[in-house]
């Protein structure tokens, strides 16, 4: 997938990740994942798409257990302050939704995935 393509796809992520953010704390919490998956794509554009959702998973998940470490204040509005057990379920839903996404958008286009033979 060429990289214009994926950073209008992360552009999207974080107007829907800031407009869903009032209605619902979780759904912005599954964009984040999102968004972490259009950033491993952007930086390694031949990653297999399940690679990339399983990285993506994995930094969302590191970042709320660190948030249980003392960390400084000035991570806070990165990095979250607070770990919330529900959390990890959303990173895991907004991985296996952007992973079904891109997929589909894959198999739409004809293309297979970069490994795919």
């Amino acid at each position: 997938m060429p990289r214009s393509r994926i950073a209008i796809f992360a552009a999207v992520t974080i107007i829907l990740g800031l407009a869903t953010r009032p209605l619902s704390k979780y759904a912005g919490d599954a964009f984040y994942t999102v968004l972490l998956y259009w950033v491993v794509l952007f930086v390694a554009p031949r990653a297999r798409p399940a690679v990339a959702a399983l990285i993506a998973l994995a930094a969302s998940w590191a970042i709320e257990f660190a948030q249980l470490l003392d960390l400084p204040r000035v991570l806070a509005p990165v990095l979250g302050s607070t770990f919330n057990p529900p959390d990890l379920f959303w990173y895991a839903v907004g991985a296996a939704g952007v992973l079904a996404l891109d997929l589909t958008l894959r198999s739409r286009s004809g293309r297979k995935s970069p490994a795919a033979p």
